[in-house]
Parts: C-alpha cells; sequence; structure tokens
C-alpha cells in the first residue's frame, strides 16, 4: 500500500470530535442485492443494472444512522469496520426490510445508560414504573393511575388501539380494518398491513440505532420481554400512534405499499425529529429525576467497580492502595 493510499484511509477515519451527535443523525437506508464495499474514498455499494453495468454508490456514512442489509446483500470487513467508527448501526433484515434478524454496534461507547437500564429493569418495583411512565407516553400525561397494574395497561392500549384503527379506517373509508402479522402469508395481506409492517421495521431499525449508539442493551425490555429486541419494540411502541399508523392508512390504495412505506417514512423523519426524541425520551423514561444532556460518541475508557469509592480510573496501579 503506498503513501498516498495511506494518507486518505488516514483522512477517511474520523474522530470522535468530528461525528455527528446522534440526535442528528435522522437517515436509514435500505440495501439489497449488492456488494458493500469500501475503497480508498469510502464506503459504496456495488450496483449492477443490466442496461448501464456495474456502478458505485457511495454512501454518507458519518450522516447514516442505520443501514438495512437485505437478501442479496453481502459486505465487506473493511466497510464493517469504517460504519462502526462512523457509529453507524447495521442492521439484518428480511425482503423489503419488514423483518429484523441482528444487529451490529461500535464498542467505543459509554456504559452510563446500559448500567441505568439494567438496575431499573433488575428491580421489579422500579420496572413497573418504567412501564407505567412508557404507557402513560402514549395515553397523555396523568392518565394512568399510579396504583394501575400491567395488566389493566395492556387492556387500555388494546382500546387505544383499536380505536385509533376504527378512526383511520373510517377517514379513509377502507371498512373494518384488521390488524394481521403473518410473514408464512404475507402476500395475501391488504395494503395497509403490507405498509404498516414496512413502516414498523424501518421504525425498529432506526430505534434500534438509537439504543445502540446510547449503548444500551436492546434485550432488557420493560414491557416487552424474552427477545433480544424487547427493549426496541418498548420505544417503537411510543410513536406508531403518531408515525406509522397514519401513514399505513395513507397508502390503503398503493400498488406497491411496502417500497411507499420505506419512502414515505424516510421523508417524514425529518419533520417529525424522530431521533432526538428517542434518545430523550430514553432518557427521561430510565432517570426521569436527572437532567439530560445530549448523547454523544464517547472515547472508550474503561473504570474499575469499587461498591464503596464508586468508579476508579483503570489502567493504574493500585498496589499501593493494598493493607
Amino acid at each position: 500500500m503506498n503513501s498516498d493510499t495511506n494518507a486518505r484511509l488516514r483522512l477517511a477515519a474520523p474522530t470522535v470530535a468530528m461525528l455527528p451527535r446522534i440526535g442528528d443523525s435522522l437517515s436509514f437506508l435500505y440495501l439489497d442485492i449488492v456488494r458493500v464495499q469500501q475503497d480508498d474514498t469510502g464506503v459504496c455499494a456495488v450496483v449492477t443494472f443490466e442496461e448501464r453495468g456495474t456502478e458505485l454508490v457511495y454512501l454518507p456514512t458519518a450522516a447514516l444512522s442505520c443501514l438495512l442489509l437485505g437478501p442479496g446483500t453481502s459486505i465487506t470487513a473493511r466497510a464493517m469496520a469504517t460504519l462502526a467508527r462512523h457509529g453507524t448501526t447495521v442492521v439484518t433484515t428480511g425482503s423489503g426490510g419488514v423483518r429484523t434478524y441482528a444487529g451490529v454496534t461500535p464498542d467505543s461507547l459509554s456504559t452510563r445508560w446500559l448500567e441505568r437500564q439494567a438496575r431499573a429493569w433488575a428491580d421489579d418495583t422500579e420496572r413497573l414504573a418504567v412501564a407505567t411512565r412508557m404507557y402513560e407516553q402514549r395515553f397523555g400525561e396523568g392518565s394512568v393511575p399510579s396504583d394501575t397494574s400491567l395488566a389493566q395497561l395492556r387492556g387500555l392500549e388494546g382500546q387505544h388501539v383499536k380505536a385509533l384503527y376504527k378512526v383511520l379506517a373510517q377517514q379513509h373509508r377502507i371498512g373494518r380494518f384488521k390488524r394481521v402479522y403473518d410473514p408464512k402469508a404475507w402476500d395475501t395481506k391488504d395494503p395497509v398491513n403490507l405498509a404498516l409492517s414496512s413502516a414498523n421495521t424501518c421504525l425498529y431499525g432506526i430505534v434500534h440505532a438509537a439504543v445502540l449508539a446510547m449503548g444500551c442493551s436492546p434485550a432488557l425490555g420493560f414491557v416487552h420481554s424474552g427477545n433480544q429486541q424487547a427493549f426496541i419494540y418498548d420505544v417503537a411502541d411510543l410513536y406508531k400512534a403518531e408515525l406509522t399508523i397514519p401513514l399505513a392508512f395513507t397508502l390503503h390504495n398503493s400498488p406497491h405499499p411496502e417500497q411507499a412505506a420505506r419512502r414515505s417514512f424516510r421523508e417524514r423523519l425529518r419533520l417529525f425529529r424522530l431521533m432526538p426524541r428517542i434518545v430523550t425520551d430514553i432518557q427521561r423514561l430510565l432517570d426521569p429525576t436527572t437532567v439530560m444532556e445530549d448523547i454523544e460518541l464517547e472515547e472508550e475508557l474503561v473504570d474499575l467497580w469499587d461498591p464503596v469509592s464508586g468508579p476508579l480510573p483503570a489502567g493504574v496501579n493500585y498496589a499501593g492502595d493494598q493493607r
């Protein structure tokens, strides 16, 4: 590798100070039947057209919060390393981005919010409090009495969602609507169900990106449980009534509702300012008593745990502290 190539690679590697805040990265990109690779200029998708042959499409990795990789996609190790340096979450999905299988995140993140999440999740009283705050955000402030059980909250949720479906179905004059999700019979579903599933998966990708960028665990859910994306589903449910459900009903006559849902969802993201909301909402849900600051990517710092003194710097010889 010559000196010019080395210089270009050094310029392509960002410092933490150069990277945007996670709240400023609003976009996602879905790819399928392409090869994602790294060259001397950046990360690109190799796309082959019958008419035009092979072309390179460069990806704006520093401003991309989430890359969704669909079937027929391959990615090189160098490209993955660059995406990790830029803080881009990589998620593998099913066809059309309608089902999420796995996610990859950078390792240079603080554990402060993961620790707060784990403490709240491990304590049944605090876990119930977080779950209640989630439901209250969806139903409206002050709408959930302090002694409401989770069973009652689930009932309230069902009533709210059913009422929303009824109102939107009447507005768009499509008759009675029933939510159905069955991947085995995907092609038999009506346009609203197809659009809703597609938009929800895009939403899960954005939430997944925010959760991982904050260093939280996607698996430690407060309402959902038993799945590696339980917390993703918890957070995504906060926004469906505002974003994906109304969007899906507007596409009830679309000949290609899945593709239309992804395009429309992407167009609405900046107006909705979803990523900053996700970050702020997770902070408030996990620690409502603390004044929050913007989450930014941090250098990888490791502390030592001490039950008395609190976190202590790593990389220090503590032989003199022994008694």
